[in-house]
């Protein structure tokens, strides 16, 4: 709080740069894991829905609508992580694989070790993937 404050004084001779500098790359760290997770979430989801099709129902719907809507609102407050979100989709494949495996019961080995998904597609809210 006194560095903030610092900051907004513009009393550089106050600052603790190093902290700052630790701060900011803190919270540019949460923010990409939220987003990560976002991703992860939604994956997860659109795979279930691939592969259990009998398992499809409102509740997954839900979920895969609501990721996809606090996506893009997470990207426009935090506009920073536009650069990064291709990286981060692909991270986020690995946890939703394995995530979906143990949800539905399904062999890991069933879902592909790379993400059939493209960013455009599992953010297109016509995007349902077919068994």
């Amino acid at each position: 709080m006194r560095q903030a404050d610092a900051l907004r004084r513009r009393s550089a001779n106050e600052i603790d740069w190093d902290n700052v500098a630790e701060e900011i790359e803190s919270v540019g760290n949460s923010e990409a894991n939220e987003l990560e997770s976002r991703y992860e979430i939604l994956l997860a989801h659109l795979l279930k829905w691939q592969h259990q099709p009998t398992g499809r129902g409102a509740s997954w719907q839900i979920t895969i609508n609501e990721q996809r809507r606090r996506i893009v609102r997470w990207l426009e407050k935090t506009p920073g992580l536009k650069s990064r979100r291709d990286k981060l989709f692909g991270e986020a494949y690995a946890g939703a694989r394995a995530a979906a495996a143990i949800e539905t019961g399904i062999d890991l080995a069933i879902f592909p070790d790379t993400n059939p998904f493209t960013l455009a597609q599992v953010m297109d809210d016509s995007f349902w993937p077919e068994a």
